[in-house]
């Protein structure tokens, strides 16, 4: 009897240490569950631009290295109306982080311009990402904006950000509507429009080099105007969404110097329901693995976080200013 009271007490010991390891591995287990890391992916739906465009491009790039950096994270990468419409989508819960062009932005978080009388919120900014240039193209025999005063211009199409732009500019400088004879045409259409001698010159908003002025310049003589470091200041206190920028000699054939202008820059939004912990750690990953994005696609190559902080024009969300605070950009 002595024997099998023994057994019994050493078998209830280990009775006791397997069922506090299992309980141990539960408990484990309820705790990976509590804290998302069952495996189950955060999906964000990112809007973008259309399928041809750079947004698209650039958002499939920075979601694949986002979701391979981010733990848990995934994306599903739509296309778009772009900036504007990305603005409402946010808003409106139809998507959570998208892609849009800073002065938009500010317009709608101000109800100005664009979105005028309607104040958009429920979004907030986390990265500026590139500059999308200001670029005024002329005939090479004009050198100065001031000798538009006259001429045939062509400013964006109708109710376009571009438009919106390039008012902005003719007003530093002095230059009204009645200054100039108005057409309203898409980028490749105001490049084919100068070439066929219809207009004089036009503004383009877009990444540098942008592909329907490299055509251009290859057919006919063109110049680039320069927004002056004067101008620029005037448009910076005025308009907090323009930043300076170069385009780089040789960016297109004939134009052989740097022509200074402005840019504003294609900043990633996101809706302010996402968690402080996710967009810091989309934001870090965004700029510690800008050289993964840059090798993938040429606008990771302007991934800069003190550009970024310099850019924005509204307010951070507390995940993005975590970050750019961790690194000293923000007191």
């Amino acid at each position: 009897e002595s024997c099998i009271l023994y057994r019994n007490i050493i078998g209830g010991k280990e009775m006791k240490k397997r069922i506090a390891a299992i309980v141990l591995v539960i408990l484990v287990m309820c705790t990976f569950v509590l804290t998302g890391c069952d495996g189950k992916k955060t999906t964000l739906k990112m809007a973008t631009g259309g399928t041809t465009g750079t947004y698209y491009a650039f958002g499939g790039t920075v979601s694949k290295v986002l979701s391979e950096k981010v733990e848990n994270l995934s994306f599903d990468v739509q296309s778009t109306g772009a900036s504007k419409a990305n603005i409402y989508l946010v808003a409106d819960g139809e998507a959570d982080i998208a892609i849009v062009q800073n002065d938009v932005m500010y317009y709608a978080a101000n109800g100005i311009d664009l979105f005028q009388g309607e104040k958009v919120e429920g979004f907030s900014a986390m990265a500026g990402c590139y500059a999308e240039v200001v670029q005024i193209v002329s005939k090479s025999d004009i050198s100065s904006i001031e000798q538009l005063k006259g001429k045939r211009v062509s400013v964006g199409d109708v109710g376009s950000g571009c438009e919106f732009n390039a008012w902005q500019i003719f007003d530093a400088y002095g230059v009204t509507k009645a200054d100039i004879e108005v057409h309203n045409l898409s980028f490749a259409d105001s490049a084919t429009a100068l070439k066929d001698d219809k207009i004089d010159a036009f503004f383009c908003v877009a990444g540098a080099p942008t592909t329907a002025i490299v055509e251009l310049a290859t057919s006919n003589s063109i110049n680039l105007l320069e927004v002056d470091d004067e101008h620029a200041a005037i448009l910076m206190e005025k308009y907090p969404f323009y930043t300076q920028f170069s385009v780089p000699a040789n960016s297109y054939k004939g134009v052989d110097r740097d022509v200074k202008t402005v840019a504003v820059v294609a900043t990633y939004i996101v809706s302010d329901k996402l968690s402080e912990d996710l967009v810091y750690n989309m934001t870090k990953a965004l700029f510690e693995n800008a050289q993964e994005i840059a090798a993938a696609h040429p606008k990771g190559k302007e991934l800069d976080p003190a550009y970024s902080v310099a850019s924005i024009s509204v307010d951070l969300h507390p995940g993005a200013a975590k970050y750019y605070k961790e690194i000293g950009l923000l007191q």
